[in-house]
């Protein structure tokens, strides 16, 4: 299960994740970064991987084309700290 929450600023969008970035989750992420996406312009856009405990390959590689497309990732776990390694 994956718990998504949406924090939009004047200055920032962030997606705060919680539980496991896996399987028909990583469709849902993707989802609600394309409808998001459309009116982030000009704003810092911020994934928030601390609470996340697990993530895939199909999230790894989401991971990778939302950091091409300019998000931040976030981590705060060691866990966490890996995955962003290899995908920046």
């Amino acid at each position: 299960m994956l718990k998504i929450t949406l924090h939009d600023s004047a200055g920032e969008f962030r997606l705060t994740l919680e539980g496991r970035l896996a399987g028909h989750w990583v469709r849902e992420l993707e989802l609600c970064w394309r409808t998001a996406s459309s009116t982030t312009a000009g704003r810092r856009t911020v994934v928030d991987l601390a609470a996340v405990d697990f993530v895939d390959t199909a999230g790894e590689e989401l991971l990778d084309s939302l950091y091409a497309e300019g998000a931040d990732l976030v981590h705060g776990s060691r866990y966490t700290r890996r995955t962003v390694a290899r995908t920046a």
